[in-house]
């Protein structure tokens, strides 16, 4: 990906991106409907299940969905992921073999970052956006906003700990491009099929978008 590319094309419109950890494909179309119809057609597709590219292509093929794939941790799961329809990834960590993949086939990717020192190594790589995680572990909004002070050009997307309750606050901080978060698409709720109360969560989240397009699904 050219350095000059804007890392958060992927999440304009959509401050809060669901974190989805999904084990049946066969879940994956009711779900992308329920995102879309409670105005969040975004998700992140953890690769922490067996099942995880086929959620993925089933989430991707939804016509109104901007799905990336999450927890991708190697240049090999990269290819997997964009077979199967990614159009952004998300790594817990910064691996420099994932993000120059990325870069080769103009993937946009949002490492993790925890240090400033990684934060430095993301910038060497040409990349201005991280992923701050995990967000609570790692010190919370105090440590985001030390890290933003000393980096003002880099914007954070802190995923890890965040609730319904500590969202605003976080989306508050000008530094924070958005955050990954998974109540919304709580496991319980996907194994149950209470889609409804998806659609209401989603409906329901601070920072949701305002851009009329984007709660009709259009793409980042």
């Amino acid at each position: 990906m050219n350095a000059a590319v804007d890392q958060l094309a992927v999440l304009r419109g959509h401050r809060v991106v669901p974190v989805v950890v999904l084990d049946d494909p066969d879940r994956a179309d009711a779900l992308g409907e329920a995102l879309v119809r409670g105005g969040l057609p975004v998700a992140e597709a953890t690769f922490r299940t067996p099942a995880a590219a086929e959620v993925l292509r089933r989430l991707a093929a939804h016509p109104d969905l901007v799905v990336g794939a999450g927890t991708v941790l190697t240049a090999e799961q990269v290819d997997q992921a964009r077979e199967a329809g990614a159009q952004f990834i998300v790594s817990p960590g910064l691996s420099a073999d994932v993000v120059r993949r990325c870069q080769e086939l103009d993937l946009p990717v949002i490492p993790g970052i925890s240090t400033a020192t990684e934060v430095m190594q993301a910038l060497a790589l040409g990349l201005n956006t991280v992923k701050f995680f995990p967000a609570e572990a790692n010190g919370g909004l105090p440590a985001l906003k030390a890290l933003s002070a000393a980096f003002p050009q880099v914007r954070f997307v802190p995923t890890g700990g965040i609730t319904v309750d500590n969202a605003s606050a976080y989306l508050a901080h000008p530094a924070v491009a958005a955050i990954g978060a998974s109540w919304m698409v709580a496991p319980d709720l996907l194994t149950q099929g209470h889609w409804d109360e998806v659609v209401a969560r989603c409906a329901a989240l601070p920072g949701a978008p305002t851009d009329p397009t984007a709660r009709q699904g259009a793409r980042a």
